[in-house]
């Protein structure tokens, strides 16, 4: 199997995970859209990618700018995740 089928494949448990995530009323919201940023960071990646290839002829992390640039969208993404955990966990102290 090919890591391009693979990565493809692992797309539908995330997928699923996010599903469950979405439903639960427990669940930060500054927490749950971090986790769809991450969807955000995938969708990025994968034109620059194909894009640092095609037009240099190597693979993104190889070509600093680009591959610097996808990873600012997965930076923004962990940070929302631990904002919005962060944000849930004062809650609680707050309320014991």
């Amino acid at each position: 199997m090919s890591k391009g089928t693979l990565f493809a494949l692992s797309l539908f448990p995330y997928l699923g995970f996010l599903w469950f995530l979405s439903r639960s009323p427990q669940m930060p919201r500054f927490a749950l859209y971090g986790f769809y940023g991450t969807l955000v960071f995938v969708a990025v990646t994968i034109p620059a990618g194909i894009y640092a290839q095609v037009h240099y002829g190597d693979s993104l992390a190889n070509v600093d700018w680009l591959h610097g640039s996808a990873e600012v969208f997965l930076t923004l993404s962990n940070i929302l995740i631990v904002l919005g955990f962060r944000q849930a966990v004062k809650q609680l102290k707050i309320k014991h």
